[in-house]
């Protein structure tokens, strides 16, 4: 088996300029999505990304792969942000309460519908980026659970669909009017998961698997 000289391999490399290219179409999508849904116009997301329409079809054939990258893309953030927080050596609810905020920033419950409504749930690049958030965000509330800050009846899909529905409105409804609001109000809930409770919540902790299947 011949083995591919450094010429080769640079050859099949992507470029600089193609990464950097691809980054702000996955950008532009992002903040048009957020905009306006969906549906924006594929020329419009070239014009703002500074690239021309023949550069969003090289590398992505079609809506669904774009959307399916943005989405992912945000995942892969929120991720990040939760591999910061378990960094963290200090007050473990302090990092659940910067994770949440840095969560919200990235404007989940505007990109989640998309999920559902244009393109393949069962996507292997979707489940990875899913598996990977969901394990991380179960492993900065447990660290905050066992240090005994965090009420024990909360799950994740508690956490995070609170996040989505606090976070932001659903694309294309004036929703960056509304900024202004979400972190005052995700505090509030914050606030109410800390432990000792000052109430019995009814029902059981929510997976994101009960919030898949509902």
């Amino acid at each position: 088996m011949q083995t591919a000289t450094p010429a080769q391999r640079k050859a099949t490399r992507p470029r600089a300029d193609a990464l950097r290219n691809r980054e702000r179409i996955v950008t532009a999508a992002r903040e048009m999505f957020v905009e306006h849904g969906p549906d924006v116009p594929l020329d419009e997301i070239a014009r703002r990304a500074g690239v021309g329409n023949a550069t969003v079809y090289r590398n992505f054939p079609d809506r669904d792969a774009l959307v399916r990258e943005v989405v992912c893309s945000v995942m892969d953030r929120t991720a990040r942000a939760a591999e910061l927080a378990l960094a963290e050596n200090g007050d473990a609810f302090g990092a659940l309460e910067r994770f949440v905020h840095a969560a919200a920033d990235e404007r989940i419950s505007a990109l989640c519908p998309m999920v559902a409504s244009t393109f393949d749930q069962h996507h292997p690049d979707l489940l990875a980026a899913r598996e990977r958030v969901e394990r991380l965000v179960a492993e900065v509330m447990e660290r905050a659970r066992a240090a005994g800050q965090l009420r024990a009846d909360v799950g994740v899909g508690d956490l995070m669909v609170a996040v989505a529905q606090l976070s932001r409105p659903p694309a294309g409804t004036e929703c960056l009017r509304g900024d202004r609001f979400v972190h005052r109000h995700l505090q509030l809930f914050l606030d109410g998961l800390r432990a000792p409770a000052r109430s019995a919540l009814p029902g059981t902790p929510a997976t994101m698997e009960d919030l898949r299947r509902s």
